[in-house]
């Protein structure tokens, strides 16, 4: 019998999520009864000040149980600066005493919409203290002076004092993302990024050319898009090659101006053939080529894409699949690709499966053994519906999931951006259909002859790779290395720009998020709480790591390798990686327009240096 999938426990994936906005709404309402308390200084708008702080505080503490990576900050400074003041202009109301409650509050707020790093909490709270100590100060001064009539004493001196947090910060935080430029790392390297190549004297197994040019690219429906196409076609050719095997692939670009790499995403390539412009080669410029030479560990599904300017040239065309066999496997009967890609049509987005974005169909008999290969490189995380049968996840960005069991008709897929689900079932009798969510046109069905229209979803449950499988457990407890992250929303600097972004790593943007350092054959932990309002699927270059728990629940089935990991709001997830890949690395969220934005850091190997400069934005 099939599997019926209940999904993460809406309980424990959830709750966090609502805490946190939850706690932005009450820090909205706290800006607005903020000022009024300021002025009016009377008992009722003092309770209400500090009844808001008490509730941020019991939401904090909620977060708390979620791990103290989701509450640190909001414990440490945004509470303290909101609740000690108001509370004691409630006990004790005056206008002193009002006008620093206010400015506590606003602090407090703008301590979370300016996330800072945690080695930063000492001297924020320190400066906001003397912050509140100088509106003190000249709240006493100033009430002073306006009984005695002084002109002076009207201009908005507490307004100016106040405004000075906000104004040192942004100062500061711009001066940390100038002093950042250019991204520097290994200044004592023994080892250059362009020494970490594929092999070099081998004959390859199978040698690919990808032209890259300008093109338009028609969806099923006659939509039409201004493209970039890969040897003429979006989705690119798909690649295929076996473990083991030598790959070489010259990219050549044709007239793309701003440049073409190829970055092969989720496959563990030497350094040198990543594809990253300005960390471990030079965008390949129109009229130029490169060439990548490396020899898959792992089989499985596979994507290739520009990883230059990769907000809007990965969304115009330039991906493809690469797909890895083992020697002598021996593959399903039916055997498809499809990506999913919202495709900047019309003026509008459109989600399709390849270009089809009206329902497609495909003959496939009775009997037969389908894999269907279903790889998201929209930017946006994407749910399917395989309805018409029960089946398998038989792998999880091309990792063969364990002991893997069949799952009910209709059972929903969440795919991160970036990422894939190999999907597989013995062909019935009657039709199968892969849906993309809400999206009708976004379909594709199978059945013998390939004349059946769609399937109507069955009502299934949701997928959830923490429990599904069994399998080994996990090596763990001798980390050498333990990384915190903590995504945020706010304000930050970017390569010069000040902007309120989903995208924020420790309080920092790109440049100034500090690189993460590695020694060769280290055990890493990493530890990734999500406080930001929307969803950040990362990505490790260069290295799949091993999911260990979320939100304190451990990981129970098959071993969850992934290379790209869909962080929901609130979520807090623990996963460890093996430092076997020498280099520098991208770690960033694939959403582009985040990384656009400022979501990337690096992983750097000790020893090793890069000859490249980024010159332009790294997305």
């Amino acid at each position: 019998m099939p599997t019926r999938a209940t999904g993460p426990p809406a309980h424990r994936e959830t709750v966090y999520g609502i805490l946190i906005l939850t706690d932005l709404t009450l820090a909205v309402a706290t800006l607005i009864v903020a000022p009024v308390a300021g002025v009016r200084a009377t008992r009722p708008w003092l309770y209400s000040l500090a009844a808001l702080a008490v509730a941020r505080l019991a939401a904090a503490l909620l977060l708390l149980t979620g791990g103290l990576l989701l509450a640190d900050a909001r414990l440490s400074v945004q509470i303290p600066l909101a609740l000690l003041p108001a509370a004691g202009a409630a006990v004790r109301p005056g206008r002193t005493a009002a006008h620093v409650a206010a400015a506590g509050s606003a602090l407090s707020v703008w301590w979370l919409l300016a996330p800072f790093a945690p080695q930063d909490t000492v001297p924020v709270l320190a400066g906001s203290a003397a912050a509140l100590g100088v509106v003190a100060a000249l709240s006493t001064t100033v009430t002073a002076r306006r009984d005695t009539g002084s002109r002076a004493a009207r201009l908005p001196w507490l307004t100016a004092a106040f405004l000075l947090v906000p104004a040192v910060t942004l100062v500061v935080a711009g001066r940390a993302n100038a002093t950042a430029g250019g991204h520097r790392h290994g200044d004592a390297g023994r080892i250059s990024v362009a020494q970490l190549t594929g092999p070099q004297n081998q004959i390859p197994a199978v040698r690919v050319t990808l032209t890259a040019a300008r093109s338009t690219v028609t969806l099923a429906s006659g939509r039409t898009v201004d493209a970039l196409t890969f040897n003429g076609s979006s989705p690119g050719p798909e690649i295929r090659a076996v473990r083991g095997q030598l790959l070489e692939v010259t990219l050549v670009n044709t007239d793309v101006a701003e440049g073409v790499t190829v970055h092969w995403h989720g496959v563990d390539v030497p350094n040198a053939e990543d594809g990253v412009p300005g960390v471990t080669q030079d965008a390949v410029a129109p009229g130029g080529r490169h060439v990548y030479r490396f020899v898959p560990t792992r089989a499985g599904t596979f994507w290739y894409h520009t990883h230059r300017d990769a907000l809007r040239n990965v969304e115009r065309g330039l991906f493809g699949a690469l797909i890895v066999e083992e020697p002598g496997a021996v593959a399903e009967q039916v055997d498809r690709t499809a990506f999913v890609h919202a495709w900047p049509a019309g003026g509008a987005e459109v989600v399709a499966l390849d270009r089809d974005d009206r329902p497609a169909r495909q003959d496939a008999a009775a009997g037969r053994t389908v894999r269907l290969r279903l790889v998201n490189s929209s930017a946006e995380p994407q749910t399917i519906q395989v309805s018409g049968t029960p089946f398998t996840v038989a792998a999880i960005d091309g990792n063969e999931v364990q002991g893997a069991t069949p799952l009910a008709p209709g059972t929903e897929l969440p795919l991160a951006a970036g990422g894939r689900h190999d999907v597989t079932f013995t062909m019935p009798d009657g039709p199968v259909t892969a849906a993309v969510g809400d999206t009708p046109g976004a379909t594709l069905t199978l059945s013998p002859g390939g004349a059946s229209g769609p399937v109507t979803a069955d009502a299934g449950g949701r997928f959830d790779p923490l429990t599904y499988g069994a399998g080994p457990a996990a090596e763990t407890g001798a980390y050498q290395r333990t990384y915190d992250l903590r995504l945020d929303d706010g304000f930050g600097f970017s390569q010069g720009r000040l902007s309120y972004v989903s995208s924020l790593i420790n309080g920092r943007l790109y440049p100034a998020v500090p690189t993460l350092e590695v020694a060769e054959g280290e055990l890493v932990r990493m530890r990734i709480a999500s406080r930001s309002v929307v969803e950040h699927p990362f990505h490790l270059h260069g290295h799949r790591v091993r999911v260990l728990a979320r939100n304190g629940e451990p990981a129970t089935g098959s071993p969850w390798w992934t290379d790209t990991l869909n962080i929901s709001t609130g979520d807090v997830y623990e996963v460890v990686f093996r430092a076997d890949n020498p280099g520098i690395w991208m770690d960033h969220c694939h959403n582009f327009q985040h990384g656009a934005n400022g979501m990337i850091m690096h992983l750097a190997y000790r020893g090793v240096t890069t000859p490249y400069t980024e010159e332009h934005a790294p997305e």
